[in-house]
């Protein structure tokens, strides 16, 4: 086997194994490692949550002596600082007298940047990087938007028809798309740190916005569910709305009552009073809040307002268009992106990285917003 092709087989495995964090590492990214010697897998881990135990420590404890003069394959840049949880991982490295690193990409985080490169090198490792880089990137786009911007890196879902609508004139939105597509929005929660909607999707649904992967109720409460976010400007969630409690973020302004914020804080859920911008909560001022918690990824289920608001203010990273082989027409059926229309098409947004798949009876297309 060629080293190319070696290094790309057992960098593949990583990735794999980096994967298995995902929705559980953040503010952390995910990683995973692999310590082969010859031709042998000798050891393997993966990061599974923040301030647990790094890929490359497990991979190392998992080989032990046999770590020696071999090579390690690790999707993320070897951390050396000490401003953290864990031990840096770069000196357990260099101890375990390993020959060779294979690193995918180079850490975003300022803290790191090159740095755990340089040290190893220093150290008398050879060090490759870039062995499948852009899978690599794509893994942890959330993690390298968050270190970039302090935001979250925010997908956009929608349900809807094929002409785009997203309710009837009379507001019935459950359910447009089949059981296996809400099923698919399920796993799609489970991989985000937040989820964000309106306070129109509250009134009108009454939701509860957890991940439910298997069947009944049992299956909310083992699965990890993200924070539940709800713009609302002046605090009109009925206090019996199942979304409320420990989980729960309000986002509102200072036109709320402090009586129904009390209110709402003795149910166990979180309010914060923020900035406004064109009467309603500052979107980017919610998101920058999440981003200061270690939030890296976000995602919006809002209604047609809502999804305007965060396409017009460029906080959209990601759309996912859940879309049902089903016509509703009609001027005063609710649009899947509320607002106003752009006069010419040369001002519509578009999108790249394109991706379109089947899911039961309906069409998941999904792909990057390139912003303007």
């Amino acid at each position: 086997m060629k080293d190319q092709d070696r290094d790309r087989r057992y960098m593949a495995l990583a990735l794999r194994l980096a994967a298995k964090g995902q929705g559980r590492t953040s503010p952390n990214p995910m990683v995973g490692a692999v310590v082969v010697a010859g031709n042998r897998i000798v050891g393997q881990g993966c990061h599974r949550r923040a301030g647990g135990p790094h890929a490359e420590v497990l991979a190392l404890q998992a080989a032990g002596s046999r770590a020696k003069q071999a090579t390690l394959y690790v999707t993320l840049e070897p951390c050396c600082h000490t401003n953290k949880r864990t031990p840096p991982c770069v000196p357990a490295l260099v101890a375990a007298g390993l020959k060779r690193v294979v690193v995918a990409m180079p850490d975003p985080n300022p803290h790191v940047g090159g740095r755990g490169i340089r040290a190893l090198r220093k150290a008398g490792l050879d060090v490759a990087v870039g062995c499948r880089r852009d899978e690599a990137e794509r893994l942890n786009e959330a993690y390298r938007h968050w270190i970039r911007t302090g935001l979250p890196f925010v997908t956009l879902k929608a349900a809807m028809t094929l002409d785009g609508k997203i309710a009837t004139a009379g507001g019935e939105s459950q359910w447009i798309t089949g059981t296996s597509a809400r099923r698919y929005v399920h796993r799609l929660r489970s991989r985000m740190d937040a989820i964000l909607v309106g306070a129109g999707t509250i009134q009108r649904d009454d939701p509860r916005l957890t991940v439910r992967l298997g069947r009944g109720a049992a299956s909310a409460e083992s699965a990890r569910q993200p924070l539940r976010v709800i713009l609302d400007s002046r605090l009109h969630i009925p206090l019996q709305s199942k979304v409320l409690g420990p989980g729960t973020a309000i986002a509102t302004t200072a036109q709320a009552p402090a009586g129904k914020i009390r209110q709402v804080q003795a149910k166990g859920a979180q309010v914060w009073v923020l900035p406004t911008q064109h009467g309603s909560v500052s979107l980017r001022a919610c998101l920058a809040e999440l981003g200061k918690m270690g939030i890296t990824s976000l995602l919006i289920e809002g209604g047609s307002e809502v999804n305007a608001s965060a396409i017009r203010t460029g906080l959209v990273n990601r759309l996912v268009f859940l879309m049902a082989p089903k016509l509703l027409g009609g001027q005063d059926a609710k649009g899947v992106i509320g607002g106003r229309s752009p006069k010419r098409l040369a001002q519509a947004l578009a999108l790249t990285d394109v991706q379109v798949q089947t899911i039961g009876k309906d069409l998941v297309v999904e792909g990057t917003l390139s912003p303007k």
